[in-house]
C-alpha cells in the first residue's frame, strides 16, 4: 500500500469531533486576516465559546434532520485539522438575476501554516461549489483576502457587480 501524501487527503464533511480544531483554524483566520474590520470588538476570547455552541447545533442540525443549509468541510492533517471551510444556503427573495432566490456563501476558508501549499482550499473549496451545483443556488458570495483571491479567480468568481455596504448595531 502506498502512503497517503498531503496532496491526495480526503475532503470530508465535519463532525462534532472536530469542533475544538474548527475554532482554532477559525481563530487563526482572524489573526492574519488584521484590519480595523476584523479586530475584535471587545478583545476578549468570548467569541470561541458561542463559535463552538454554534459550531455544534449546525453541525447536530444538519446530521439529525437532514437540513443541508450549512456544509462544513475539512481535511485532516497529522496533528489535527489542516484545513477547513465552510458553505452556507440562505433563500431570499427570486428576482431578475436571482432565478430562485438561493444564495450560497463561502465562510472561513483556512489552512494551518504547516500544511498550506497542497492544495487543500482548493479542494475544499471545489467540494462546496459541487455542493453549492446540487443544492440548485444561483449565485454564491465570499470575501477573499489577498493570499486567497488569485484561487478564488481561478476557480471561477469575479468581481460582484452591486455595492456593499455593512452596519453594525
Amino acid at each position: 500500500m502506498t502512503p497517503r501524501t498531503a496532496n491526495d487527503a480526503d475532503v470530508r464533511q465535519a463532525t462534532e469531533n472536530d469542533i475544538a480544531e474548527l475554532v482554532r483554524l477559525r481563530a487563526m483566520l482572524f489573526e492574519n486576516l488584521g484590519g480595523d474590520f476584523f479586530a475584535p470588538a471587545s478583545g476578549g476570547d468570548d467569541w470561541l465559546d458561542a463559535l463552538a455552541t454554534v459550531l455544534k447545533e449546525q453541525l447536530t442540525t444538519s446530521a439529525d434532520t437532514g437540513s443541508d443549509t450549512v456544509r462544513i468541510l475539512v481535511v485532516d492533517g497529522e496533528n489535527g485539522l489542516a484545513a477547513c471551510g465552510i458553505g452556507t444556503i440562505e433563500q431570499r427573495l427570486p428576482g431578475p438575476h436571482l432565478r430562485n432566490g438561493r444564495i450560497g456563501q463561502v465562510i472561513g476558508v483556512v489552512t494551518d501554516p504547516r500544511s498550506r501549499r497542497r492544495g487543500h482550499s482548493r479542494r475544499i473549496v471545489q467540494g462546496l461549489l459541487g455542493w453549492f451545483r446540487e443544492s440548485d443556488v444561483a449565485r454564491v458570495d465570499l470575501y477573499a483576502s489577498t493570499e486567497g483571491e488569485p484561487l478564488y479567480r481561478d476557480l471561477g468568481f469575479t468581481n460582484h457587480p452591486d455595492p456593499s455596504l455593512y452596519w453594525r448595531p
